[in-house]
């Protein structure tokens, strides 16, 4: 690409003054992996693309189900029944076609973790299970990669940057998962569409600020109630 399609397409980030060309090229050369296509992960899907992120891996295994719109945009009532994987695909296509889109349309467990992961700089975890979350993260730690995590239910959502720059890791704040089947979940107490809107933009800003070497707080977790409008963040 140009310099001068560079500029045209991502100027008001190149303006800014922390960021600069320089700062795009990095955005440019990065591989990002984005685990979940789901309520988390459309809003980092979006903004990553949009940002023009070099080379963006996107891991999930579900199907879109009509329920998944009122929070899920990047898909639609077209590609309900289709891999949201491949749904996926169509959407950061349409949006940036420089964009290297790499799909992953398994589940992602124990026996393939490491080989996925090891491929990027960055891992994005926008699942919805502790089984994965934990996986994900001490697959980060093996591996050295930061991991930039998030969660939500109902007006509630959480986020925090692990084991960047020898940071701590979730284990470090939560040292063992809990029982998933003893935790409510959006399937059962709901989710407001807009919520994962907030707290996935928070967490693609966080991937674009390690990319671009700006500062990050690690060893902190941010709770954000959009019911009562606070946020709120915990050193641990």
């Amino acid at each position: 690409m140009k310099s001068k399609d560079i500029l045209a397409r991502y100027s008001r980030q190149i303006f800014i003054e922390k960021i600069g060309l320089e700062g795009q090229k990095k955005i440019r050369s990065s591989k990002v992996l984005v685990i979940g296509a789901g309520g988390l992960g459309s809003p980092i899907i979006q903004y990553l693309t949009a940002a023009g992120v070099g080379t963006l891996g996107i891991a999930d295994f579900d199907e879109v189900e009509l329920h998944n719109l009122n929070r899920q945009i990047i898909h639609n009532e077209n590609t309900v029944g289709i891999s949201k994987v491949r749904s996926a695909e169509a959407f950061v296509n349409k949006l940036n076609h420089q964009v290297e889109f790499i799909g992953i349309d398994i589940k992602i467990d124990g026996s393939n973790a490491e080989e996925i992961l090891s491929q990027y700089d960055i891992i994005v975890d926008g699942s919805d299970n502790f089984t994965t979350r934990y996986l994900i993260n001490d697959t980060c730690v093996k591996l050295g990669k930061p991991l930039v995590y998030g969660s939500i239910l109902g007006f509630s959502g959480q986020t925090a940057v692990f084991n960047y720059q020898r940071s701590k890791s979730l284990r470090d704040l939560f040292p063992e998962p809990p029982f998933d089947e003893d935790l409510p979940d959006c399937d059962s107490l709901g989710v407001l569409g807009a919520l994962p809107g907030i707290v996935g933009s928070m967490m693609a800003l966080q991937v674009l600020k390690i990319i671009t070497g700006l500062p990050v707080q690690p060893d902190q977790l941010t709770l954000i109630d959009t019911l009562e409008w606070r946020f709120q963040t915990i050193d641990f």
